[in-house]
This record gives C-alpha cells, structure tokens and sequence, in this order.
C-alpha cells in the first residue's frame, strides 16, 4: 500500500516538474466565499444605498457571478454608527462586506467612543458618487428658484422643514450650507432613510429635502415634487433645468461616496476576491444603466487609490463638521 501511494506521488510531482518546464500553467484554486455574504447597509430601506445594494446583489445572481447568494442587511441606526460597529466586530471576517456613505466619515468623527478607525476597513471598490438636489413640492408655485426658495424659507423661519437622514449626516451638512449661505433658519428634522425622506416632502410633512435623485425621482416623475438645483459640478442631464449653486453663485460641489467595504483584518485573497467580482459589476450593463438613469458619478477606485480617498474625504469632513459646530 506504502508503495503504491509513494509510487502515485512521485507520478504526480513528476507530472508537475514537466508542466513547469513545459511553460504550462498548474491550475490552482483562487479564495471564494464558502457561505452566504453578509451585504451590510448603513442606512435604511427605500433610500439610495439600500436601492443600490439591493441591485448589486441582482447583478450578482442573475449573472452567477458569485458562488454563494449575497445578503442585504439594513443597519441605519444612529446614522451608520451601528453598521459601524458591526462591522469592527467582524475583525478577520471573509464573508461580510458594507456598502457606505459620507457617514462613513462623519459618524466616527462625531463619536470617538466607537473607537472606529476607517483606516483598519478593507477597500474594495467605490462604485458610484452620488448627487444631491434641493427639492421642493410641485405645489408650491411661488417657488421655481433658488432666489423664490429663500424668500419662502427665510419667511416661514424655523418653521421651515427640511427632512434628511440622521442627525449630522450628508443632508444635514447641506442644511447647513444652505441656512449660512442664504441667511435661514430652518429646521433639519432627521429620519431613518432617504425614502422615507423623499415620502414626507411628497406628503407635505416637510417643506424641503436635500435628496438624491434615486430617492426622489419616482415622485419627481409623478410630477409630485420639483428640483430647483444640484450640489454637482455640472447640470445633471436628468434635471437640465436645474441649475448648480456654482452657476448661482455659490461654490459648493457635494458628493456621496457608494462604496463597498470589507471587514478589518480580511484577507488579500478574500479582498482581492471582492475587487475582482464588484469590478465585474461596475462593467456590467445593468450597473451601467442604473448609474445614468440615477445620475450616479465618479470612476471605478480600488485598492490604494481608494484608501487615499478615504483619507482625503474623511478630512474634508472634519473641517465641515467644525464648522457647523458638531465637532471641536
């Protein structure tokens, strides 16, 4: 018996040496997840975040991309803090991953306790930059400017609403611009998601919203609620009349990152694993379309490129967060 397997190994080594010598590549087994992902979302149902992962994963089971379903996992409280902190407690795990937003960078800042260190995530790869618009109802018809918003909101003052996602957040970043650079004082009431959001203006339980366009689109086509102008570089094809605040004046660009995330301490082959497959969603059609039809911007970033971003935007964000006085 002894021999005999001796024997079969000396076979196979030997097949092995030829092959190399030969220029013939030996065929080795790349990392694949082994049970479910755990597709974490650090926001609410019905908002942008939830309605990209939710495709995402789609994506990945209608092409059989991957060998294991991918599983959406809602975690919006305390505005991201408890995806946060999920996560940190996923030290070294293969098989959950987050997809995120600005409070990625925010909440962290605004609560050192957690003890989150965005630096220790693993990049995997930013799939889009999302875009924010003022929205208001389309029943306001004395408001079909910038200008015509401002008078209305300095009139109405603190009553003035303005919904938005969790307290200090993205929205609210934006409330705050807003109020400074026109002079208001509205009041930024904070909800558990961006559809919910977006269903508060449609139902005229708030007078504004800071939207993206993903959240708000369904009842802007509905003719329900209207965009007065974009926080982007540019007009955004979608809205072409709907101005930039620089076109207006005012030079403020503000972006949010759709990014998906690995757990601390993931290994380079679960990682490059994950780059490789969401690159392959990136490319796809499907992803494609989705980001023109919800005005989704930003290139494809990965691995150190992304980190520097991280870093870079995380900085950006303290400053803002000083500024409006959420951070000393």
């Amino acid at each position: 018996m002894f021999k005999t397997q001796h024997t079969l190994r000396k076979v196979v080594c030997a097949v092995g040496v030829s092959a190399m010598l030969a220029g013939i590549p030996v065929i080795g087994h790349a990392w694949e997840p082994q049970k479910p992902v755990e597709f974490v979302v650090m926001a609410g149902k019905g908002g942008g975040a939830d309605k990209a992962v939710r495709l995402l994963q789609s994506i990945i089971a209608a092409d059989k991309m991957a060998p294991v379903p991918f599983t959406p996992v809602n975690k919006p409280g305390g505005s991201g803090a408890e995806a946060l902190v999920h996560m940190k407690g996923k030290q070294g795990d293969n098989h959950t991953i987050m997809f995120t937003l600005n409070s990625f960078y925010t909440t962290p800042l605004r609560q050192p306790g957690l003890g989150i260190d965005i630096a220790t995530f693993t990049p995997v790869a930013r799939m889009a930059e999302d875009t924010f618009l003022l929205w208001v109802h389309s029943d306001r018809k004395d408001i079909n400017s910038v200008a015509d918003f401002a008078k209305a909101a300095k009139a109405k003052g603190n009553k003035w609403i303005m919904a938005g996602t969790g307290k200090n957040s993205e929205d609210n970043l934006l409330t705050d611009f807003l109020n400074k650079a026109y002079g208001l004082d509205m009041k930024y009431v904070p909800y558990k998601g961006g559809g919910k959001v977006a269903k508060e203006l449609a139902g005229k339980n708030a007078d504004s919203t800071v939207n993206n366009p993903s959240e708000q689109l369904g009842f802007y086509e509905a003719g329900t609620t209207k965009a007065l102008a974009s926080f982007t570089d540019k007009r955004l094809p979608l809205f072409p009349n709907a101005p930039t605040f620089k076109e207006l004046g005012k030079d403020y660009v503000y972006y949010m990152q759709r990014t998906v995330v690995g757990a601390p301490g993931m290994s380079k082959e679960a990682a490059a694993y994950y780059e490789g497959l969401f690159t392959k969603v990136f490319n796809s059609p499907k992803w494609q379309d989705y980001r023109n039809k919800k005005s989704l911007q930003g290139d494809l970033l990965t691995g150190d490129a992304l980190m520097s971003y991280w870093k870079r935007e995380r900085d950006v964000h303290e400053i803002m967060l000083k500024e409006m006085g959420a951070i000393k």
